[in-house]
C-alpha cells in the first residue's frame, strides 16, 4: 500500500542542495522550494531515506518526512526527521 508524503529539506550547503533537489525530482512531485509530495510504499520510503542519508550531514541538515496516510484515503499525520531532530513549533499546521 502507497502513502502520502511530504518530504520538506533544509540544506545548509549548496552542493548538496542541488543533490538532494535531483534525488527528490525522480521520488515526487515538486511542491515549492524545498518541498516535495511522494506516493510511497514501505521499500520505497527506505530505499528514499538510505539514498538521502548518503548525500546529507546530520549535523547541519534536515529532511522531514510528513505521512498523510493512505494514498486512497486519509490517515494520521506522522512527523519523522532525518539528519537534526524534527522540533513541533506552537503554530497551527496549515496545508494548502
Amino acid at each position: 500500500m502507497r502513502n502520502s508524503y511530504i518530504v520538506a529539506y533544509d540544506i545548509a550547503d549548496p552542493k548538496r542542495l542541488r543533490l538532494v533537489f535531483k534525488t527528490m525530482r525522480a521520488w515526487g512531485d515538486h511542491l515549492q522550494f524545498s518541498v516535495f509530495e511522494c506516493q510511497l510504499n514501505a521499500a520505497d520510503l527506505v530505499r528514499l531515506r538510505a539514498k538521502l542519508a548518503e548525500i546529507i550531514h546530520r549535523d547541519e541538515d534536515q529532511v522531514l518526512f510528513v505521512d498523510l496516510g493512505p494514498a486512497a484515503g486519509r490517515g494520521d499525520r506522522v512527523i519523522s526527521a532525518l539528519g537534526k531532530p524534527y522540533t513541533n513549533i506552537d503554530a497551527p499546521l496549515i496545508v494548502v
